[in-house]
């Protein structure tokens, strides 16, 4: 192809060679340190691809440390049906010799390494993939001016990519111009002069690594406008729309870029978000921004959550309706800031003093993070009980395409209800679920209710007599299982019955659905089951459990002293089933598709069903 960038871009369209290879998707790792904006490539790659209708799903990791350090995107994204972002790379991009090292066999057989000729020296007795050495770092200086000192490399990849994959050039243009047009002229100009650069690389070095994604599966997509973000974006606005006008926080990783976007939107809403002094402060604000009648978020990270815990067992006293966001990492402790793990699944549950029901939700994906909030606000409103989402990193960090939700029926109202209370008005009645009155709100007996955090009769008056505190336990669980009844049923994936059920929670569904996918083509009965509501858990699990032989929990935490993992555990000793057993990891990293179906594999041929 020798039509240059500058001219496609022109004419508003992309002109790939006409011996491009059609693929339905591709798996594009970006590896460098995190100083060289290659989160700024992926979240490029991203959105055109939810621009262009197609799907996508990213993957990335970052160093804990101010300094930076060695860093990955991974973009999965094309026209078929994207689960994961991919157990192996079909196009590598390592920016220096470390990049290499440490990357090269995540390429698959016959994938394709660009690595910067000027920092790398690959193996040239690998021949298991097509290796091309680009001179990235000193085309971009020559490109944009020896001052930058390499500064726009990133972007000289991106317009590389874009001629590799035929991507839509004017789409990309604009999103180049949309990032950096609120800053200087300059910014801009250079970024599109690496972009050109990149695009124009002459393509007799790459003739052999044209791609071109599938148009007929482009032209069978739905049409419907897609909206692209990560999850802790689609967290926050799932938070407006559930009615959240009023929060606070204090800053963490990787939960910060919630708290941030809030503070910036709320007020646009006629509410504020406020950052705390501490974790413990912040949970009492918002706290009293309830008790006020509004429906309150705080959230953290793990961390943050134990600091916040004697306060929520004061909302849970209070039956105060709050919803509590906790973004998992790798703990304990200070842990693993920027990795993810799924191991505060017990602390959500039970990480409080005395017995302390809540309700705990856990979004699947990027899209369902949107979903989860207004869930959890339902919720938490119906019932007068705190909420706690359980995301992780892996849905804070990784970007998706969806269907954009129809925000207009989704909204909903944020006024409290300071409605007149009558004479009969009990705050806490043990015949119904708890309904508070709203300071300002009349009450018609005379007799205004209070609202404490010790034991309590129906009108909030400190009451301590051992049968009060029965009826009042009695109540604060009841209405968990009341939940519990109100539950959708739970859908199966796959084989109603058979060999094997992977169950799972949280992040890792796409993980899931493709290994049961791969292991039923396989020939196995294989069924998927993931759990959205971890407590309570839904009431009809059991008899879906008993209809396989194996029931494999796969989630990322520690297998525990007893080898079992902590919603292993909690399956456990909900049914006593001895056929529920556990699949985990502590890495710090997701599962790949492999390691499930290696893991089902394993317990197969060691208990008979091989």
């Amino acid at each position: 192809m020798s039509t240059t960038a500058s001219s496609s871009r022109a004419t508003g369209n992309s002109s790939g060679p006409s011996s491009a290879r059609s693929i339905h998707d591709a798996v594009i790792r970006l590896a460098g340190d995190s100083q060289d904006g290659i989160q700024t490539i992926g979240g490029f790659l991203a959105r055109l691809a939810g621009r262009s209708d197609q799907e996508v799903m990213t993957y990335m990791t970052i160093p804990s440390t101010i300094s930076g350090g060695p860093s990955i995107f991974q973009v999965r994204m094309g026209t078929g049906d994207i689960l994961t972002a991919g157990d192996q790379t079909d196009l590598l991009v390592a920016f220096y010799q470390h990049s290499y090292e440490s990357h090269v066999e995540s390429l698959r057989p016959g994938g394709v390494l660009i690595y910067d000729s000027d920092h790398v020296k690959p193996d040239p007795e690998d021949k298991r993939f097509t290796a091309i050495g680009v001179p990235i770092t000193s085309r971009t200086v020559e490109s944009v001016g020896g001052a930058t000192k390499g500064k726009g490399k990133n972007i000289f990849v991106l317009g590389l990519l874009g001629r590799i994959f035929d991507l839509d050039v004017a789409k990309l243009t604009t999103l180049i111009q949309e990032r950096f047009g609120g800053r200087s002229e300059d910014i801009v100009r250079n970024a599109m002069l690496a972009f050109d650069s990149g695009y124009a690389y002459p393509a007799d070095n790459i003739r052999d690594c044209f791609f071109r994604f599938d148009a007929k599966a482009q032209e069978a997509s739905s049409g419907r406008p897609q909206v692209t973000m990560d999850g802790n974006l689609a967290l926050t606005y799932g938070l407006i729309a559930a009615g959240v006008r009023y929060g606070a926080g204090y800053p963490i990783t990787p939960w910060s870029s919630i708290m941030e976007t809030l503070r910036s939107e709320l007020p646009k809403y006629g509410g504020i978000f406020v950052q705390a002094e501490d974790e413990l402060g912040a949970i009492a604000y918002a706290l009293g921004f309830s008790y006020a009648g509004h429906l309150a978020v705080t959230g953290s990270s793990g961390p943050g959550l134990s600091l916040k815990m004697e306060a929520l067992g004061w909302a849970s006293m209070s039956e105060i309706p709050l919803l509590v966001i906790n973004v998992q990492r790798g703990g304990p402790s200070t842990g693993l800031p920027t990795n993810v793990e799924q191991s505060d699944l017990m602390q959500a549950i039970y990480g409080s003093h005395g017995d302390a029901p809540r309700v705990v939700l856990a979004p699947k994906n990027v899209e369902d993070c949107f979903h989860v909030a207004i869930e959890a606000g339902r919720i938490a409103r119906e019932y007068s009980t705190p909420v706690i989402i359980l995301s992780d990193q892996v849905l804070a960090t990784r970007i998706e395409a969806f269907d954009e939700p129809d925000l207009k029926a989704m909204m909903a109202d944020p006024k409290p209800d300071l409605s007149d209370r009558g004479p009969e008005f009990k705050p806490f009645p043990l015949d119904r679920i708890t309904r508070h009155a709203p300071p300002g709100s009349r009450m018609l007996g005379g007799h205004y209710p209070t609202v404490t955090g010790l034991e309590h009769d129906e009108n909030g008056h400190p009451a301590a007599g051992p049968e009060m505190h029965v009826k009042m336990t009695a109540k604060r669980r009841d209405k968990i299982k009341a939940v519990a009844a109100a539950l959708p049923p739970t859908t199966v994936h796959g084989d109603p019955e058979g060999d094997v059920l992977l169950v799972g929670w949280g992040s890792t569904w796409g993980s899931i659905r493709e290994a049961a996918n791969r292991l039923r083509a396989d020939g196995r009965k294989v069924g998927q089951v993931h759990i959205r509501s971890l407590n309570p858990l839904p009431n009809d699990l059991e008899p879906i459990f008993r209809r396989y032989r194996q029931v494999l929990v796969a989630e990322l935490n520690d297998e525990g002293l007893y080898g079992f993992g902590q919603l292993a555990t909690l399956l456990r000793a909900r049914w006593a089933l001895p056929s529920i057993r556990s699949i985990t990891k502590t890495d710090g990293l997701t599962f790949r598709v492999g390691e499930i179906v290696d893991g089902v594999t394993a317990s197969l041929a060691r208990n008979g069903n091989s």
